[in-house]
């Protein structure tokens, strides 16, 4: 596949219908990938690299890209795709100034996953027939595929893209996700319990804001956050509610709007698994006012910006949460 998104990205280049790439560039490593533009057919060539790590969703780059002059061809992955239409809606993404290609998603993998196995020294990663063969400095060590995938594609919520001007690869459908069975787990839990857990995880918080940096739903042009007059100002905790309320804020700031990419676990240096907790709204959402899913299209209005005759009444939110 990498061949032929090389291919085409050099074919739109050439033809002037776009004048960059947005795409993923190698690392010094074999899974050491992150998101780069190119502007030439040799820059392609010499760094353009898809494969099993290349993971990050790169729609949120492209609301400053789309901000420059020409136009950007954007290899997205379907569930890139949601979070570039919900930017669409908000008006942070120029779609005039973009040529979308989907191509098809993971799963994706982990290398933390892999050094959880206690293989260090590693040099690269191949993936045959779903396994693993990790070569280190030590030798050649052997993991299932299935156990390194990234949790954002643990349960994958969809195969299909919900918008593109070509496809390279087959589409696929939306799926029958179980993203919400730790989500119950923890409904289930007492009140001791979750906050037990809560207070497990935040507690491990450095403040280093990578899963706010790498939100598509986090485009503010200043944050709160970075505001020193709000009292609030990026700064390491100060009690434990402050390191609780950072991040319970910031997944009301995005409630109605998050696409449940999971960008935010996937870069936490901490593994905090920050993305049940915007599952945990987006499953709120649909059982207090239907099913909704943020970025499925760009037109849609999201129900906590919407009211509706029919919308739950404040006493029905309270009595379901004093269950």
């Amino acid at each position: 596949m990498q061949e032929a998104m090389i291919k085409r990205a050099k074919e739109l280049l050439a033809d002037g219908i776009v004048d960059r790439v947005i795409g993923w560039k190698k690392g010094e490593f074999s899974y050491d990938h992150t998101p780069a533009v190119f502007t030439s057919a040799q820059e392609l060539d010499e760094s353009f690299v898809c494969d099993d790590f290349t993971s990050a969703n790169l729609s949120k780059y492209l609301v400053k890209e789309t901000i420059r002059e020409g136009k950007i061809l954007a290899f997205l992955k379907p569930c890139d795709t949601y979070s570039f239409n919900q930017l669409v809606k908000e008006h942070r993404i120029d779609r005039d100034k973009v040529y979308v290609i989907g191509i098809p998603g993971g799963p994706k993998l982990d290398i933390e996953k892999i050094r959880a196995r206690g293989i260090t020294g590693i040099l690269n990663v191949r993936n045959e027939n779903y396994t693993l063969k990790i070569e280190t400095i030590y030798g050649v060590s052997e993991m299932p595929f299935y156990e390194a995938i990234s949790v954002k594609c643990e349960s994958c919520k969809s195969k299909k893209h919900v918008v593109y001007d070509e496809l390279i690869g087959e589409d696929g459908e939306v799926l029958d996700s179980n993203r919400f069975d730790m989500v119950e787990k923890l409904e289930n839990m007492t009140s001791q319990e979750r906050y037990d857990f809560w207070r497990s995880e935040l507690s491990k918080c450095i403040r280093c804001n990578a899963c706010r940096t790498v939100c598509p739903a986090c485009t503010c042009e200043k944050c709160v956050f970075e505001n020193p007059d709000s009292g609030i100002e990026n700064k390491a905790a100060a009690d434990s509610f402050e390191e609780n309320m950072f991040h319970i804020i910031r997944a009301f700031h995005v409630a109605g709007r998050c696409t449940d990419c999971g960008e935010c676990s996937r870069v936490c240096p901490e593994n905090i698994p920050l993305h049940l907790l915007n599952r945990k709204f987006i499953k709120d959402i649909n059982s207090l006012y239907g099913t909704y899913q943020a970025g499925e299209n760009t037109t849609d209005k999201a129900p906590l910006n919407e009211y509706k005759m029919d919308d739950c009444e404040a006493s029905i939110v309270h009595e379901r949460g004093a269950e």
